[in-house]
């Protein structure tokens, strides 16, 4: 499955627009994780315990899109946005939209 931020697919005709799949998901960071992103916040540096919440946050998101896209016949999704927000305590949701197409190179 190709999966893209742009709108068209460069070496691949669009076929069939199947419609708007997206993918959210809701992680929650533990009070250790707070804990040690709070040190750093003190000290400099990067958080590396949220950074990793992150790219699994983002990764389960785009996957769930990818399986719906799927289930639509897709072969591809364009037009792909990424939104990032924080939720009551120490939640964060991660939504992944696009659309899902057929497409073939040309």
């Amino acid at each position: 499955m190709i999966i893209s931020t742009t709108n068209n697919l460069e070496g691949h005709k669009i076929e069939e627009y199947l419609g708007i799949v997206s993918g959210e998901t809701i992680i929650g960071a533990n009070v250790f994780k707070d804990f040690f992103a709070s040190i750093t916040d003190i000290v400099g540096g990067r958080a590396g315990a949220y950074e990793q919440v992150l790219r699994e946050a983002k990764a389960t998101a785009l996957a769930e899109m990818e399986m719906q896209a799927r289930s639509f016949g897709a072969n591809a999704i364009i037009g792909i946005d990424l939104d990032y927000e924080t939720i009551r305590d120490g939640m964060l949701m991660v939504t992944a939209a696009g659309t899902a197409v057929k497409t073939s190179k040309l």
